[in-house]
């Protein structure tokens, strides 16, 4: 496990006082208002151009047929983008093998932001985004947010607590505690990894009130206008004031969507210890007369979300996810090998039925202790299924891994 260190609130006072968004403060508890950063560098523009380089991209067909990913842009544009072609296929192969009804995966250079893979795929409209699209609720991948939001309390990854019942759903009888009743206990990791929504829910009753739980969730870029090079839907955002119908929320119930982008935004933020990075996917625009614009050539970060110790702390409470929790299963073989042998995987499942889906997400990061890539897999199931987020993610993990060489790794899909 990498260290950490419980924070308080002296701590974060010190530690945040980064810009994050440009011309709109967030709430916090005694921290530095942070403030949305300017979208930049945007890239160059070679030459000017009505409409802009990067107006009407379309993600929906990107092709990767060629050693270069491209998607067509407006009128004869073209725009090369940053996709590896190999991890694309392999992407759009897990969605289409899995059946699913709706899905996407997003998987991201946590150094640099740049987007190596941008996979949608619909059954009913194959030209459709998904990755950029909020349509579906965040469920249990907002423990990440009540987790760091937490964090920032003082609790620390070692905070236990008892409980009984909210397997899957929080009544408030679940709420009340009761020695005679609450059979289990479990620490906050152990209750990330298991997904334990008593545990968070009795938490965030307990020490966060409805601002706290906002200001992390928008510095991690839920209600905001992340800057991309195209446009992404708003991930949405309502907390109750009711005390109980927050915990519940808290937990993962309802009243909060996430995109996929969003998904990957958020592991590559935990995963640069706190700070945001820009994510961009294009490397160039050109048209018939040559280069219009040429993406960024560095990284750019656009401030700081949370304090180290915090993402460090949350890192920790995913890693259980895949260690013990409800991705073992599917990081592990029938005799509990792992399939990302010496790769430790830092990652959150979350499962919610609505809306007439069954979806499962898959956030999180790899290594744990030295991040290379973010992950973001969304699979909306209707009836039976075949796969679930979680098993596509470590598919696509084992992809990338496997293609960088490391000792034991098996390409799932080179095995077919």
């Amino acid at each position: 496990m990498r260290p950490w260190i419980a924070i308080g609130a002296a701590a974060l006072v010190v530690g945040l006082t980064v810009p994050f968004v440009r011309g709109e403060t967030v709430p916090d508890f005694g921290l530095a208002k942070l403030a949305f950063g300017e979208r930049g560098p945007a890239g160059t523009t070679k030459r000017e151009v009505t409409p802009p380089a990067l107006h009407k991209i379309d993600l929906a067909k990107i092709d990767v047929r060629g050693e270069v990913a491209t998607a067509p842009a407006w009128g004869d544009r073209v725009a090369e983008l940053t996709v590896v072609p190999k991890y694309q296929r392999a992407a759009n192969r897990l969605l289409r093998d899995g059946a699913v009804a709706e899905g996407a995966i997003v998987m991201t250079d946590i150094k640099t932001g740049r987007v190596l893979v941008w996979s949608s795929y619909s059954e009913e409209a194959p030209l459709r985004d998904i990755a950029s699209e909020a349509f579906a609720p965040s469920a249990s991948i907002f423990k990440i947010v009540t987790g760091s939001a937490l964090m920032e309390k003082g609790l620390t990854p070692t905070t236990r607590e008892c409980y009984r019942g909210g397997k899957s759903k929080v009544d408030d009888s679940d709420l009340v505690r009761d020695e005679r009743r609450d059979k289990w206990c479990a620490t906050l990791s152990e209750a990330m990894g298991r997904s334990l929504n008593v545990v968070f829910a009795r938490h965030a009753l307990d020490h966060l009130e409805k601002d706290d739980i906002e200001s992390i969730a928008k510095r991690y870029g839920w209600e905001r206008e992340v800057p991309f090079d195209v446009p992404i839907e708003k991930s949405r955002l309502e907390i109750p004031e009711e005390p109980n119908e927050r915990a519940k929320v808290a937990a993962g119930f309802w009243h909060t969507t996430l995109s996929p982008f969003q998904g990957a935004n958020l592991a590559t933020t935990i995963a640069n210890d706190g700070e945001a990075i820009q994510l961009y996917i294009v490397d160039k625009v050109r048209d018939a007369q040559g280069d219009l614009y040429v993406g960024p050539q560095e990284r750019h970060v656009l401030g700081r979300a949370t304090a180290e110790q915090t993402a460090r702390a949350v890192t920790t409470m995913m890693e259980s996810t895949v260690e013990g929790g409800t991705s073992f299963t599917t990081f592990h073989d029938r005799a509990g090998r792992a399939f990302l042998k010496d790769v430790r995987v830092a990652g959150k499942t979350g499962t919610l039925e609505g809306k007439g889906y069954l979806f499962t997400w898959w956030v999180g990061f790899a290594p744990a202790d030295k991040p290379e890539v973010a992950l973001s897999v969304l699979v909306a199931n209707r009836g039976d299924w075949r796969v679930k987020g979680t098993q596509v993610a470590s598919d696509m993990l084992r992809v990338y891994f496997a293609d960088k060489g490391v000792k034991g790794v098996v390409n799932p899909i080179a095995s077919k």
